[in-house]
Order: C-alpha cells, then structure tokens, then sequence
C-alpha cells in the first residue's frame, strides 16, 4: 500500500522538530560566499507532493516556504501566513501580500490551495497523502481577501499543525509539475541553480527574500550553497576536517572521531525512535498479548538500546519527535520489565512448551519468529538483531533474521508479509500521522501493517481528534501508552547523531539545517 510505503520512508529517513546542544566556534560570521554541504544521496524528484525521504526535503528545504513554522518550543509561528483562525473541522489562513515566488511571480491564496488539492487528488498519487496531509483535508481561496481555508470533512485536532510540513510551490509548477523534477518553484530563501544528479545540488540566494519564518534575519546569509552528494562518511569527515565541506550529519564510527576534534561546531539533535513491532496476524504467535508480554521481559531493553544507538541514543519516552505538540513521557511504567523467569514461566503459561531441541512448541507449532529489519541502517541494527535473537533464543524461541534493504522495506512489511517481530524506526511530528499505521483496516487491505487491533488505543484516539491542539493532549498521550501496556509495540531508544560544522554556524530543525541561520564565519 502508497501509505506504508510512505511509513517505511518517513520511519527510516525523515526527521521531526528539535535542535540539538552545540559547541559553537568564536569566530565572528561573514557575510556571503559558498556554503558546502554534505548529503548522503541524491535526492530525486524535487516535487514536494512527491518526497518522503529526509534528504529530498532537505534539498526542498532550501527553495520552499510552508504557511507556518515551529520555534524551538514546537510552537506554531507565522510563515508564508502572517495569522490563522482555528476551528475544529477547519484553519484559515490571511497570507502576507509581500511574497514572490523564485520566477518573480506573486505567490497567491489560490497556489496554496492548488497545493493541498493537488496531493489529496488521487490521481497525482502522493504519498504524503494521509501522513502529512490529513485525509479527507481540502482547500478554498479567496485572493481578494488573500485567505486560504484548509478544511476537513470532521473535526481534526491538529489541523493547524499540519501545515508546517506543507512546502508551498508557486510559479508555473502550481500548474506544470513537469517543470520542478529537477528543479525548483517556490517562494524560499533560495533557488536551484545548477543540477548534477548524483554529484551535487547548487542553489543562489534570492536578494529579494524578506519573509523568513517567524522574522528570522536574512542580512549575511551565504550567497551560495552547495550540497555535495557524498555517500561515505569517512570521506565526509575528512572533508569536513580538511575545509572541503562546511557541514555534515554523522550516524556511524566517525561520530566519536568528529566529537573529539576541537574547533568543530557540534549538535546532537533527536534523529528517529528505535522500537520494534509484533505481527498480530490470525496465524502469528504473537497475536497473543501474553507471548508478547513475555518476549518483551526476555530483553533487557537498557542493554539493546545501547546496542542499536551504538551508546548514542537516549532513553525512550514516546513516539512522536520532539519538540512534541503533546508534552510528557507515555513510556515509563507501560513497558514490562527485563525479567528472564518471568518471561520463561508467561510461555509456558501461555502454553509454550520447551521441546526436544529447546525449541517451544504449541499444538504442533514451533515458536518461530521472523525478525525483519533495515540491514542498510548501521551495525548498531545488525547488532540489536543478534542480540534480540539470542535473547529469545534462551527462553525457548527460534528467531530467523531477515535483513533487508531499504527499498525492500515495504514491498516485506507489507505485500509478503514474512515478519513475526520488524524493528522499524519512526520519525513524525504529530500523533495523528500514525493512526492508520496503528489501527483501522490490516495489510494489505490498508496501511495496518502489523494487524494492530487494540481497542483502548482506537477508543482514545477518536476522542483526541474531536479537540484541537492541546486540549486533547492527555488523551493522545494515553493512547500511545495503550500500545506499549499491551506491548504491540516497544519502544527501545531515542537515536541521536552528529552535525559537525566547520568554517560556519547554523541551526536545526532535527537534522535538518535552517537556511535563513546559515553563515560563515572568519577562517571557513
């Protein structure tokens, strides 16, 4: 299914709100010049109805307004709208009158409009459809009034929220999105001036651009910046320490060497939850709540989470990126506890009995697992899949890893279905993107992946979204701790990387970094 697919990219690749700690340079910043920036992969399409990987919206970043923004405390401030009216079924939206898109065109109420009924068009086929669109969500404009109302057949609780995801084009692409396949049309701080497929991206600052996200200065903003495809972090880093890049984000052995290089500028921000999921399909045994209570006891959650961040991430408090829309832990005190004897005694209670070669057995039926996961993710993954197994494997289970790539992720959570337990990290900003990953109809009929069916979760989640905003935050936070009390899924750690700096400073929005905050300083 177009949605899971769109899960499977957003859990592997894309990264929510949140800044990071850093360790900044005293170099004073300078104005203009070239900024070199690193990304992993080439970005693809660069139409934004169509992204779902984190390094296509980054590149996207760079050229593309949204309605509204988030500060560092998650919360909404003024972009491409100068002020919104809230109601529970809709948000409409006065836009400024100064804005201009990249060919010189005035950006209108009725681009934005054409924006959000293109992506709910089933014929354009967007897979942001659902996840960071709502579904069902359509859009009127009024240009004389300079107002766009985005609008939802029932109430929807984050139906302003919703917008900061929304990059906004403008131009002739709003009719021909033809024309932004590899370019770009839209109203940023920025302009794609030079594509090289698989090589790097080169984008001119616009000297015209004076609308940045909640007033941001643009004055000393790089007049170039270009992102240079490098796939291997080794040789990022080395560019990096050697002048040849300005930025880059780290996941792997070169972290520890970066952090420990003095003169870097160096953040640490939120990057992806690590948990895994159990299959509860009619033929799986892991359809019954009390196996899963067991194998979750069977880990020592503390210990793979070290393992699976490689000693780099954080303790777990819910599923949703920070800066959070909804504030507290939903983790602590839902999760059972690492309790070998008990996780033994829960099997054989649950009719799990050892067999003649350790094996549990059950009406006939070995205690089998198929543990799916991304084997393009790091060693850290690989590691937490070994250890799961062993884990498992004393407690009576027989566990078959299946380590697949990326591009393989969905077409195996979701058309062969061949997965007892599937570790797959998840990146959203808000709780309501995960509804229909989490509930509602099963694969392949829907984007239910994992056959979910917990009753406490759907009953809450259908009050939450009748409120708007924070007045239904204790009962989404109460749903998500439904999930982990009847262990459908378990979340083990908060994951963190490295952005190293070198010659510059910037800010982030998770890994992302934010254009108008660029600049070079003195010696870069």
């Amino acid at each position: 299914m177009k949605k899971v697919a769109a899960l499977a990219c957003l859990a592997m690749f894309a990264s929510a709100c949140g800044g990071g700690t850093a360790q900044a340079p005293s170099a004073r910043p300078v104005a203009g010049g070239t900024f070199t920036y690193a990304i992993p992969a080439d970005p693809g399409l660069l139409d934004p109805a169509t992204a779902v990987m984190s390094v296509t919206n980054t590149v996207l970043g760079f050229a593309y307004d949204t309605l509204v923004s988030a500060d560092r405390d998650g919360r909404t401030v003024p972009g491409l709208a100068e002020k919104w009216e809230v109601k529970p079924d809709s948000v409409t939206f006065t836009m400024r009158k100064d804005v201009t898109c990249s060919d010189g065109s005035k950006l209108t109420a009725a681009d934005v409009a054409q924006n959000v009924n293109h992506i709910a068009d089933p014929a354009s086929k967007s897979p942001i459809y659902g996840v960071l669109l709502p579904p069902g969500m359509k859009a009127t404009s009024d240009d004389a009034a300079g107002t766009v109302t985005l609008s939802t057949d029932k109430p929807f609780a984050f139906i302003l929220q919703s917008a900061r995801d929304l990059y906004i084009v403008c131009g002739k692409a709003v009719k021909d999105r033809s024309l932004i396949a590899r370019a770009t049309s839209g109203s940023g701080p920025y302009v794609l001036s030079e594509s090289m497929p698989s090589d790097h991206y080169t984008f001119t600052r616009r000297k015209d651009y004076t609308w940045a996200p909640g007033g941001a200065k643009t004055e000393g903003m790089p007049d170039k910046l270009v992102l240079k495809i490098v796939p291997n972090e080794q040789t990022s880093a080395n560019l990096l320490i050697s002048g040849g890049l300005n930025a880059a984000v780290f996941y792997g052995a070169d972290r520890t060497r970066l952090e420990a290089t003095p003169g870097l500028l160096k953040k640490s921000p939120m990057a992806g939850n690590g948990q895994f999921f159990y299959h509860q399909g009619e033929d799986r045994p892991t359809k019954d709540p009390a196996v899963r209570k067991a194998l979750t006891q069977a880990l020592n959650l503390k210990e793979l989470a070290g393992i699976a961040s490689s000693g780099t991430g954080r303790p777990a408090t819910g599923l949703v990126m920070e800066p959070r829309p909804c504030k507290g832990d939903t983790v602590t005190g839902h999760v059972p506890a690492f309790d070998a004897a008990a996780a033994v005694a829960g099997l054989e209670a649950a009719g799990w009995k050892a067999g003649p070669d350790g094996v549990r057995v059950k009406d006939g039926k070995r205690l089998t697992l198929r543990y799916l996961y991304s084997s393009t993710r790091g060693a850290g993954v690989q590691a937490a899949a070994e250890y799961v197994a062993a884990a498992w494997k004393s407690v009576g289970a027989e566990v078959k890893l299946n380590g697949v790539l990326d591009t393989k992720m969905s077409e195996s959570l979701n058309a062969t279905q061949d997965w007892d337990v599937v570790w797959l990290p998840i990146g959203v900003s808000l709780p309501s993107q995960l509804e229909g990953f989490l509930s509602g109809p099963a694969a392949p009929k829907g984007a239910n992946f994992a056959h979910l069916d917990n009753a406490r979760y759907t009953e809450l989640i259908a009050q939450a979204k009748l409120k708007p905003g924070e007045e239904g935050c204790k009962l989404w936070l109460e749903a998500e701790s439904a999930l982990f009390d009847n262990s459908d899924l378990v979340p083990v750690t908060e994951n963190t990387v490295l952005v190293a700096g070198k010659g510059a400073t910037f800010d982030l929005v998770a890994t992302v970094l934010i254009p108008t905050s660029i600049r070079l300083t003195e010696g870069g």
